[in-house]
């Protein structure tokens, strides 16, 4: 801001009341996409499927020791919770997005992606609707966590970001998208910035 400290200060502000608001979206993104993937593995593994060795085993496996790994996710919290449901609400957002890969295609996607995210585009193919899911949750995530960490958001093209969050909700459901909209200041927020 030009080391003047007025502006910097109300663009620090700005940045909070951004990031504080982005938190409405982006609560019901996770609630509705981690619901459509948990559909769409119960369809194929059952109820219990937190405890299902076969689903367990078909996880993507991370390339580095310190990078996620869903497996050890799911165990840990299927270990020390009763129901599945508890399981879902405990499970990490990277748990939901690393479901969105290929490897997952022939298992779960190409026979429930369409009744469980029934809003995704229909021009696209189901494998492109997935990668698609898969490269803005990763962005999603990216940006939930940079507001965890209290990390300036007010670089970012968040038009782009609340688009990508508005979509996947949508593609749950139309109706909790048009509800987030309704709810959220994002949008207003934008056109002050200082």
């Amino acid at each position: 801001m030009g080391n003047d400290r007025e502006q910097a200060l109300a663009l620090y502000e700005w940045n909070l009341d951004l990031s504080a608001a982005l938190i409405v979206p982006l609560q019901v993104c996770e609630v509705a996409v981690r619901n459509g993937v948990a559909e769409a593995i119960e369809r194929v593994h059952g109820a219990n499927w937190p405890w299902n060795n076969g689903f367990i085993r078909s996880l993507p496996r991370p390339k580095g020791r310190f990078r996620y790994n869903p497996a050890i996710d799911l165990q840990t919290c299927a270990a020390s919770l009763p129901t599945t449901g508890k399981v879902i609400a405990e499970l990490k957002f990277a748990f939901w997005e690393t479901l969105f890969t290929a490897g997952q295609d022939s298992r779960i996607w190409n026979a429930h992606f369409r009744a469980c995210f029934p809003g995704a585009p229909p021009a696209q193919t189901i494998a492109q609707c997935r990668a698609t899911a898969h490269a803005d949750l990763r962005i999603i995530r990216l940006l939930r966590n940079r507001i965890a960490h209290h990390e300036p958001v007010f670089t970012r093209n968040i038009d782009d970001d609340y688009q990508r969050i508005h979509d996947m909700i949508a593609w749950r459901s139309q109706i909790a998208a048009a509800w987030m909209d309704g709810k959220q200041s994002v949008l207003a927020l934008l056109a002050t910035k200082p």
